[in-house]
């Protein structure tokens, strides 16, 4: 965008939505610089990064002088400000109201079950030195489970993507999601034919950034099904 100075992103890109951020900006070629946060150095608590967002979290998006937090926010500030393809939050009502409706859900279900299998297989175990207890892991999986019907019976029930014939920032969203179990080699979706083909349709669209964004996934996997 003319006159506008490439924008900054801090991110820790072992966390869901600031790989989604990194997808969009690099699928949609917006000039940008990465500060890389590392969640698990407590980066996000120097005072630096406090002053930036005092909620000590990522990802922050700072545009101009402009700062924003929250992934939703930031995903959709990008959309409606940069020049990219409607079909990511589109300007009809009607169909950004789709988009809408779908990120309004996501945060406690799609985010919060598939974001709790992954603490109770990777991260506790990892920081305690305990195992995984298999009585919450099971309470994990039926509640993530559930979201899955919900996205294959209601958002998926008559389109190839969640919220219309085309990719959206719903998709982007629910599959940074759907991809962090994968970190302990689980995959979430390996059961369900129609959730499968739907990922391989949104990993297509995005072409080489999906992969990009989510070799640090790729690694823990590696790393973690090796020690088994």
């Amino acid at each position: 965008m003319a006159g506008r100075q490439a924008l900054k992103v801090y991110l820790d890109l072992m966390s869901q939505p600031c790989r989604a951020v990194l997808i969009f900006l690099k699928d949609n070629k917006i000039p940008h610089t990465v500060e890389h946060i590392a969640i698990r150095k407590g980066q996000q608590k120097t005072p630096e990064f406090t002053k930036l967002n005092p909620m000590q979290k990522v990802p922050v998006l700072e545009d101009n002088g402009f700062v924003l937090t929250e992934s939703d926010a930031i995903l959709k500030y990008l959309a409606t400000t940069y020049n990219v393809p409607d079909h990511w939050y589109p300007k009809l009502p009607e169909k950004r109201a789709r988009v809408d409706e779908y990120t309004a859900w996501h945060h406690a279900n799609t985010r919060l079950h598939a974001a709790t299998v992954f603490w109770l297989e990777v991260l506790l175990p990892l920081m305690t030195g305990q195992p995984t207890n298999p009585a919450k892991l099971e309470k994990a999986l039926s509640d993530l489970d559930s979201t899955l019907d919900k996205l294959e019976n209601m958002f998926l029930k008559r389109q190839p993507f969640l919220c219309s014939d085309d990719i959206s920032l719903a998709d982007l969203l629910a599959v940074c999601e759907l991809m962090q179990p994968l970190g302990s080699g689980r995959d979430v979706l390996k059961n369900r034919p129609n959730l499968l083909s739907w990922r391989s349709r949104v990993q297509s669209a995005l072409s080489d950034s999906f992969d990009e964004a989510h070799a640090i996934v790729y690694r823990l996997r590696d790393k973690f099904t090796a020690k088994l």
